[in-house]
């Protein structure tokens, strides 16, 4: 029988591997490799998940790798926007693409019966590498040639059959532009892409699973394998079930994958199995968890088929108040678990920090240090205050 693993435990495992239980002292680009890409689609809170993970980190270095195309903002997992390295770009997305598919022709696709989709592709890629456009754009340009077709279901078109990044200004910290697009291919054409130049995590993620199937890890940028992808993911989110590699990535029938790989498995309270790879860190449920005030994408918190492992009772209760509201919670980790979630203002030179907790907390002084540390970060030109509820930020 396969040996019992605890939820507590499960959440330490997840935590050292995402780098909250201590920060990093890896270069960013190395760290955005081995957590397989932040979730970016709001153009600057991912900063705050690379503070939390960095030791010393500082925007404007992180930002410098996205204006020197190292690491690039595009559609990958579940086809939401990563920020990922332009090797991981160019190796995941041909893995993922079938997900930005099936979500395109769920959504457009009646509204784009009739066009020739390689038509479609060559039109949009060609405007796109005249110029970068914003979609609003894209879509005006290509009602010209499909004019009795809806313009935004063009753009989306383009989306799904040309890989596109989104170029800066948007992102750049301290900086922002229109949400306007290059195909990711031209746009990182000249960058560094060689996996010999990769991070380690990478490297040892092709030749895990290459050479479980006879190979040897290659050079050059080829596409992931499902294998690969799998390896990567339990190497930064693990120990995981099938379902949790599947919610994460947005890619289905992914057991076989996971049976074909040499890991090792446990099983926890309710008899569901998790896998993991042989070598990967698993500290004691007892080693203790700093505070952490996550982002609000963070997707230490979306990546799981089950959130149990980082989200309470009362957190779960306490999120529903933000369901329908366009807004994602910023939340606050306190011995590792869902605690409360934080809010910024900024006004007349004054940054206040909300603390809305969820629970009481024993060691609130704790909790007020980080934030005062998060300000610094945020706005280290303000005044600061704190400001502390006993209740969500919203109900």
């Amino acid at each position: 029988m396969d040996p019992l693993i605890s939820r507590r435990a499960l959440n330490r495992a997840t935590l050292e591997r995402q780098f909250l239980l201590r920060r990093t002292d890896r270069p960013v680009v190395e760290v955005v490799e081995h957590l397989g890409g932040l979730q970016a689609q709001t153009p600057h809170t991912w900063y705050t998940g690379l503070w939390n993970r960095i030791d010393g980190f500082r925007a404007d270095y992180a930002s410098a790798r996205l204006e020197s195309r190292e690491l690039v903002r595009i559609a990958l997992q579940r086809s939401t926007i990563h920020l990922v390295s332009a090797r991981d770009c160019l190796a995941m997305r041909p893995l993922v693409q079938v997900v930005t598919e099936r979500m395109t022709r769920t959504t457009f696709g009646r509204r784009l019966a009739g066009v020739d989709l390689d038509e479609l592709a060559a039109v949009g890629r060609a405007l796109l590498e005249e110029r970068p456009m914003t979609f609003a754009e894209l879509g005006r340009a290509l009602a010209g040639r499909w004019p009795d077709h809806d313009p935004h279901a063009l753009g989306q078109g383009v989306r799904w059959l040309v890989p596109l990044a989104q170029v800066p200004p948007r992102g750049l910290w301290g900086r922002s532009g229109p949400i306007a697009h290059a195909p990711a291919d031209t746009w990182l054409a000249g960058t560094e892409t060689d996996t010999e130049a990769g991070t380690e995590a990478g490297t040892r993620a092709k030749a895990h699973a290459r050479a479980q199937a006879g190979g040897q890890a290659g050079t050059g940028v080829a596409p992931m394998t499902p294998a690969e992808l799998v390896v990567r993911y339990l190497a930064a989110f693990g120990p995981a079930t099938v379902k949790d590699v599947q919610t994460w990535s947005g890619l289905t029938r992914l057991a076989e994958v996971v049976e074909g790989l040499d890991l090792v498995r446990f099983r926890d309270e309710d008899g569901r199995t998790y896998h993991d790879l042989p070598d990967a860190p698993r500290p004691g449920d007892d080693v203790p968890a700093p505070v952490r005030l996550m982002y609000d994408f963070d997707n230490l918190f979306l990546s799981h088929a089950d959130r149990s492992r980082v989200i309470t009772e009362a957190g779960f209760a306490a999120m529903r108040g933000f369901m329908g509201t366009n807004v994602m919670p910023r939340l606050i980790l306190v011995d590792g678990f869902t605690a409360g979630d934080w809010t910024l203002t900024r006004a007349r030179g004054t940054s206040t920090l909300g603390l809305h907790l969820w629970e009481p907390i024993a060691d609130l002084r704790a909790v007020e240090r980080e934030g005062r540390r998060l300000l610094e970060f945020l706005a280290p030109g303000d005044r600061h205050e704190t400001s502390v509820f006993d209740r969500p930020s919203k109900t």
